[in-house]
């Protein structure tokens, strides 16, 4: 692989992480068979929950940090595994606590922004079309490069820090125009009718599809949640880091001459039906991927002068939760018997150790994820009856 002299001088640094960096990205530049290295914009750094990384990552992090690993663009950190003011309320114990608190102030010594979110480009890290990124959480890795239309591959958590620090990553995959076509044509013969269904058929496309790039006719409009829920199902099922949405996302012809499948009434029931393997929940979640600011809203309106009989947990960036709070909807869910929860999520918290064995969700990552990353039987469903139906009757 070529080297720049300023990539030879990384690869040669005095320091010893920025050095380690290097040549961690050579290599994998090397398996990958890239030409070069390319410069990025901006990193986003995976594996930060203690529950995903436990003691060898800690004291990597830590071991790191010391031997001088400072990112050198803008970087953000993935959630949590708990919400650092709030953790005591989550049922979260001291030992945990005190584990997350060392992988946080080790990310802080190395200048990484303090986000704890999987939605950075809401709270501040936003690319613009073709800029080249280090991107590593599955969900925003889809929506950067569908729906921004930046460019990453997605990235493991020491690969992601690596470029961080150097700035740079080899050039291969999603970063070469050539590989951002698609490999699959999906359409859509059904009404998608709120986000959960956006999420089924996105869990749907990605066995599908596997880490292919889909292509989507028949859907008229989506908002940016919708789309949100869309790619995360599809990393979440599948591997899938980029797809195209025609009249929505893309301009481009469908593709020819490749594998096609369609999505209707039968295969969303059909999905709807595998994501749910629960009932009575103790815990509703909302907020994998991460809330808006619009879906807070709409939970905060549901519940309003309301009492939960059930736990709820939304969950949301601490650059979002500042909105909700300033807005009131924080505290409208709280008196309710909810709680608005920054830096975390049900799927990198210890979910499992915290008494809960059935939740309930309207995210079909999470409900992919959590029967076995957090040993519980889910309920799937839209947001809206999830909530009313937790909702205490008079």
């Amino acid at each position: 692989m070529h080297l720049t002299k300023e990539e030879e001088r990384l690869l040669e640094s005095d320091t010893p992480a920025t050095r380690k960096a290097m040549e961690l990205l050579v290599e994998l530049g090397d398996i990958y068979g890239a030409e070069e290295m390319v410069e990025i914009e901006s990193a986003q750094a995976s594996g930060i929950s203690y529950k995903s990384i436990g003691d060898p990552g800690v004291e990597f992090l830590e071991g790191f940090a010391e031997e001088g690993a400072e990112v050198s663009v803008t970087t953000f950190a993935n959630p949590a595994g708990m919400d650092f003011e709030q953790y005591e309320g989550m049922g979260v114990s001291e030992e945990f606590a005190e584990q997350q608190r060392r992988i946080r102030d080790a990310l802080k010594e190395m200048g990484i922004t303090l986000s704890f979110t999987c939605t950075p480009y809401l709270a501040g890290n936003l690319p613009h079309r073709g800029q080249h990124v280090a991107w590593a959480e599955s969900s925003a890795v889809s929506f950067v490069n569908s729906v921004v239309g930046a460019k990453t591959n997605r990235e493991g958590g020491p690969s992601a820090l690596a470029a961080a620090i150097t700035g740079r990553t080899p050039k291969h995959g999603l970063h070469l125009e050539e590989n951002r076509r698609p490999t699959h044509r999906i359409d859509v013969d059904v009404d998608l009718d709120d986000q959960s269904e956006f999420a089924a058929l996105g869990s749907w496309a990605g066995r599908i599809v596997e880490d292919g790039k889909p292509y989507f006719t028949g859907i008229d409009a989506a908002t940016t949640d919708e789309l949100k829920a869309l790619g995360a199902a599809m990393a979440a099922s599948g591997a899938v880091a980029l797809h195209f949405v025609e009249g929505v996302t893309t301009d481009m012809e469908p593709p020819e001459h490749v594998d096609s499948a369609t999505f209707g009434a039968g295969e969303r029931e059909e999905e709807h039906a595998k994501l749910n393997d629960g009932e009575d929940p103790e815990l509703v979640v909302i907020g994998c991927p991460h809330c808006s600011p619009e879906e807070i809203a709409d939970v905060a309106e549901a519940v309003e002068g309301e009492t939960l009989d059930s736990d709820l947990w939304v969950c949301t960036s601490g650059a979002v939760k500042t909105w909700a709070d300033r807005n009131g909807h924080t505290e409208t869910i709280e008196a309710a018997g909810g709680q608005v929860l920054a830096d975390t999520c049900n799927v990198v918290s210890p979910i499992e150790e915290l008494g809960y064995e059935t939740s309930a969700t309207d995210s079909a990552k999470a409900a992919n994820y959590l029967p076995g990353f957090g040993n519980q039987q889910v309920v799937f469903d839209d947001k809206r009856s999830l909530v009313e139906g937790v909702i205490e009757d008079e």
